[in-house]
């Protein structure tokens, strides 16, 4: 599970649009740029009225990353200033742009930009917008704390640390041209004017997928063994490929897709999300149960959406299916996504 984000430059597709759209946060620029891209403490005070959240991203000329610590320093100390004035809380964090097909070569003067950013606002606060290899070298080597990754030159890899993930250029919104995003982590950095978010507006985000071949024998529930690893941060999935989710006390928000193969037209299946007990898998409390049909071509799909539960303590998150063929099914894909909430 993600949240839709939008950024744009010189245009302003205004409030309405962007809520149309779906969007929940907008990345910004602040800059030496005169001429109307840079973020303004109205268009700030707009944007959060309406609950947008807000992210900046410092950006002057696509190679301005190149020009070593000095560079860092100077433009981390316009950065915080420009951002601040637009009511930036002075915790969040500012990414700071490698608008290129920056090469392994050109690392260390791109590390040594964000050592100078950071000794003026702190490593916590630095931030780097790229593809994947500038995006993956910076994380790597401690030199940036947040990552907002560009599809551009990552030749369709992603860095799984990366907390935003810009996945679509030049859209048109309002007349305006967007890019769209998306964030995969709790907090990417979001603010509102005078605002930081709260744990409750920041959950946690699990990703996990199972692998071709698991087999469902008719006639009973079986439990789904996750032995892909997208995105666990906190160690929620932390069984070795095993069935377990998400850890308990928490709240949160599961979608599964599966697709099965070998099911006869018409025969009924039926997905659920258990609570097991983590002292005795034997017991457990089932959620509730969707029903499918069989659909009796090469592969039957299921989406299972829970919107919104709790789990409580000592209980592990796990999700089964059981049809009632008479033969056996067999699983080629399956991916879980789930945010949560610690109480």
């Amino acid at each position: 599970m993600s949240v839709f984000g939008i950024d744009y430059a010189w245009g302003r597709p205004g409030v309405a649009a962007l809520k149309r759209a779906g969007a929940k946060f907008v990345c910004r620029y602040v800059s030496h740029d005169t001429t109307g891209k840079n973020l303004t403490r109205k268009e700030a005070d707009e944007l959060s009225a309406a609950g947008l959240w807000l992210v900046v991203v410092w950006e002057t000329t696509a190679r301005r990353a190149l020009s070593g610590r000095s560079g860092g320093a100077a433009d981390a100390e316009d950065a915080d200033r420009m951002a601040r004035a637009c009511g930036m809380p002075p915790e969040r964090p500012i990414y700071f742009a490698v608008d290129f097909d920056a090469s392994s070569a050109q690392q260390d003067r791109i590390n040594a930009y964000l050592d100078g950013a950071a000794g003026v606002i702190g490593r916590e606060r630095v931030g780097l917008y790229g593809g994947y290899g500038p995006v993956k070298r910076c994380l790597d080597a401690g030199k940036a704390t947040w990552a907002w990754q560009t599809y551009a030159w990552s030749k369709g890899r992603w860095d799984r640390r990366a907390h935003i993930q810009q996945y679509s250029n030049s859209h048109e919104l309002n007349g305006v041209s967007v890019d769209y995003n998306r964030a995969v982590k709790g907090d990417y950095g979001q603010w509102r004017v005078g605002e930081t978010p709260s744990e409750d507006d920041m959950p946690d985000y699990v990703s996990v997928g199972a692998a071709a071949g698991q087999a469902l024998p008719g006639g009973a529930w079986t439990t789904l063994a996750w032995d892909i690893e997208y995105s666990d941060t906190t160690g929620q999935h932390a069984d070795g490929g095993g069935p377990a989710l998400l850890s308990g006390p928490a709240r949160y928000a599961l979608t599964v897709s599966v697709t099965l193969r070998d099911l006869p037209a018409g025969a009924r299946v039926q997905a659920r999300a258990i609570e097991v007990s983590a002292d005795d898998a034997a017991r457990f409390a089932a959620g509730p149960v969707q029903q499918y049909i069989g659909a009796g071509t090469d592969v039957t799909s299921l989406l299972y959406g829970l919107p919104a539960d709790t789990i409580d303590g000592k209980r592990r998150l796990h999700f089964q299916i059981h049809h009632d063929a008479t033969g056996q099914a067999t699983v080629t894909a399956a991916t879980a996504k789930l945010l949560y909430w610690r109480d």
